[in-house]
């Protein structure tokens, strides 16, 4: 979503931003609040960093949150652009896309976004891997969704290319998870509900990447938990 033009007040602080760009360490971000939403180069648009390598074009992974009534430039996604569409309604040349919408617009694509009411969305740029060219468009909210691995999981893949995988899981209250190693890395951010594991607990917002082969142990309490997990990629090249 952001990639567009840059105004000069903001060149100086974009010119090359590093934020949590040491992918080998554990990172826990915890829910935006009212200090952590930075001002992007279009009027009513907002951004909560996550990670970034780069300038106003980087691999960056970040919420952005549209105020009712604001857009975005038209701009070329150069190394594609995910998103999952958080709240409200996010919409551009092709439709309307509301809270639930799960999009993925490969390298080249290009649009105007907007929203009427404001929206909030969880957004990741330029981490399109070689041949990951298909367009994604998926309504969580009428998802085909699976048992998980073990009683009280249920899980809604959202895209796999070459060993990354996407997903939603949702986590009945009181679940455990058998301890295991991601081998790729994992990226979590905390939907609904409150997710834990030995490290700690996370609300909803919370924003998770631990690095490839970390273990835990993963759990839910009274509260359950619904999570958008992204597994496999922090080892990979992308464009």
């Amino acid at each position: 979503m952001l990639g567009g033009p840059m105004h000069s007040v903001d060149a100086a602080t974009m010119t090359d931003l590093r934020l949590n760009a040491d992918f080998d360490r554990r990172i826990v971000v915890p829910p935006p609040d009212a200090a952590s939403w930075q001002p992007t180069p279009e009027a009513g648009v907002h951004r909560h960093r996550l990670d970034r390598v780069g300038g106003e074009v980087a691999r960056a992974t970040s919420i952005v949150r549209y105020d009712a009534g604001s857009r975005f430039s038209h701009h070329v996604h150069g190394g594609g652009e995910e998103y999952l569409v958080l709240h409200g309604t996010f919409s551009d040349e092709r439709g309307d896309h509301a809270a639930g919408s799960y999009v993925r617009n490969p390298p080249g694509t290009a649009h105007a976004p907007f929203s009427r009411e404001g929206c909030t969305l969880f957004v990741k740029l330029w981490q399109f891997g070689p041949g990951d060219t298909e367009p994604v468009e998926i309504d969580t909210r009428r998802g085909d969704w699976r048992p998980g691995l073990v009683p009280g999981l249920a899980v809604l893949p959202l895209h796999e290319h070459d060993g990354i995988s996407t997903a939603l899981v949702r986590w009945a209250p009181h679940t455990r998870f058998n301890t295991h190693v991601h081998p790729g890395g994992e990226e979590i951010l905390v939907l609904e509900g409150l997710f834990r594991d030995e490290h700690g607990e996370y609300p909803a917002g919370s924003w998770l990447r631990s690095p490839r082969f970390s273990r835990h142990t993963p759990r839910t309490g009274r509260e359950g938990a619904l999570i958008y997990v992204k597994v496999g990629h922090l080892g990979a090249t992308f464009r």
